[in-house]
């Protein structure tokens, strides 16, 4: 019997469905599902709800909630993460709020961004602690990391301990099928080649039937910008740089310095972009949690239909053998992706088996697209270094780098907001030193 450890596991629609796909899986049948969480409440929600599933699909797993973490990951097979340090409150209103009053907009800041930044430099440690937990009691389990900012958590496991890691993300899957719906374009025998980073992979080839979509897409999109609709910035960047990149049009909006300007405050309308975003969405889901709760616990015929996810096809690829492939978030070592840095995490596909996970050199990108890239990787570089070294001059030059916030504040109003955050997340974040005390990589 092999044994799946979910960590987080009180985020429990998440968990239904990553566990609830595992469930429906044969290979994986005889499993046990250990999941942990922090919050035990969460945690009991999540343990009788995915019974009440194992027994609707009469699946043969064995579903045991720990409060121990160390104890749900000895001997597993195979690890989920799906962590949130600091929640919602205090931590993501921190995380926008305190920018706000510098003048400083974000929509989902989970990712780059002063948001991503600070998300990550409370991440990174509890990661480090999951991961050396793993190096004890599991060594040989593979880490599925869905937690954002995912380039950032990912890069910090993989290059700082020897745990095996692949961060997962849902844009990639998406992507193509989404885009040529929008734009209603058959989605039929497509060819795709997609590689980048997290967030902003790029479809760097589209084809039906060997038959490049790319002219068609372009005349469609370039129409549709005349009004407004849900996707206008990915279009823009289409338009002026020649691919689609995988995430939303709300994220990319602050991956570039190029949309959300005090400046021009009318690019906020033009490309109907939705300042404050995921603050909503977690209001909402927080309104919404109890009535969702209980119509889920009450419902006596619980169903679940296989997602989009990618963690129980690659469980089920290793556990089988028989080969999945999938966008996966990998250190770029041997450079995956030749122009871009190779201590990078980078978006490529990725073929799991028996052998594990092994990534597909991807060659380089169009030099503009790598360049896009690379504005991100160096935030993304220097938030690893920071919570490795324990450096505020490093937190300082990972918010200067980020091209959002470089391109509306001034350096000491960046290092003047670096300090107010740190001040304000307290003890959710380590003490961070002066330069000459910090640790050497």
């Amino acid at each position: 019997m092999g044994k799946i450890t979910f960590i987080g596991a009180g985020s429990t629609i998440f968990t239904k469905n990553v566990l609830g796909d595992c469930m429906l899986s044969p290979a994986l049948q005889e499993f046990e599902f250990a999941l942990f969480d922090i919050d035990e409440e969460r945690l009991s929600e999540s343990e009788l709800l995915l019974n009440a599933l194992k027994n609707s699909l009469q699946a043969e797993v064995t579903i045991k909630a720990y409060t121990d973490r160390k104890e749900a990951l000895e001997g597993a097979k195979y690890v989920i993460n799906a962590i949130q340090v600091g929640g919602y409150r205090p931590s993501t209103v921190i995380d926008f709020e305190i920018p706000k009053k510098y003048g400083l907009r974000q929509t989902i800041a989970d990712t780059v961004g002063i948001g991503g930044v600070f998300r990550a430099l409370r991440t990174i440690p509890v990661m480090l602690d999951i991961a050396r937990d793993m190096e004890e009691v599991c060594p040989d389990a593979w880490l599925l990391n869905y937690t954002n900012p995912m380039a950032a958590l990912t890069g910090a496991v993989a290059r700082f301990t020897n745990v095996k890691v692949v961060g997962l993300c849902h844009s990639v899957q998406v992507c193509t099928k989404d885009l040529l719906k929008d734009l209603e374009i058959p989605h039929e025998n497509i060819e795709e080649r997609i590689a980048g980073i997290n967030h902003m992979a790029w479809l760097l080839e589209i084809k039906s039937n060997g038959k490049d979509l790319y002219p068609e897409i372009k005349k469609r999109a370039k129409e549709k910008q005349k009004g407004k609709h849900h996707d206008m910035v990915r279009y823009e960047l289409m338009d002026k740089f020649g691919y689609y990149v995988t995430e939303s049009s709300e994220h990319n909006a602050e991956y570039h310095p190029y949309f959300m300007k005090d400046k021009y405050p009318e690019l906020i309308s033009r490309f109907n972009i939705p300042l404050d975003e995921y603050p909503r969405r977690c209001e909402a889901q927080i309104k919404n949690w109890q009535k969702t709760k209980q119509e889920l616990m009450s419902d006596n015929n619980l169903t679940h239909e296989r997602s989009r996810e990618y963690g129980s096809r690659i469980i089920e690829a290793m556990e089988t053998n028989q080969p999945f492939v999938f966008g996966g978030n990998v250190v770029n070592n041997g450079g995956l992706i030749a122009n871009l840095p190779r201590n990078a995490v980078v978006e490529v596909p990725c073929i799991a088996n028996r052998n594990g996970i092994t990534p597909a050199y991807m060659g380089e990108l169009p030099e503009q697209l790598a360049a896009l890239n690379r504005s991100n990787i160096n935030t993304q570089l220097l938030t690893i270094e920071a919570a490795i070294t324990k450096s505020k001059q490093k937190i300082y030059q990972a918010a200067l780098l980020d091209p959002h916030t470089a391109a509306e504040l001034s350096m000491d109003d960046i290092i003047s907001m670096c300090d107010e955050l740190i001040e304000a997340h307290g003890d959710m974040l380590p003490a961070y030193i002066s330069e000459k005390e910090t640790v050497r990589l």
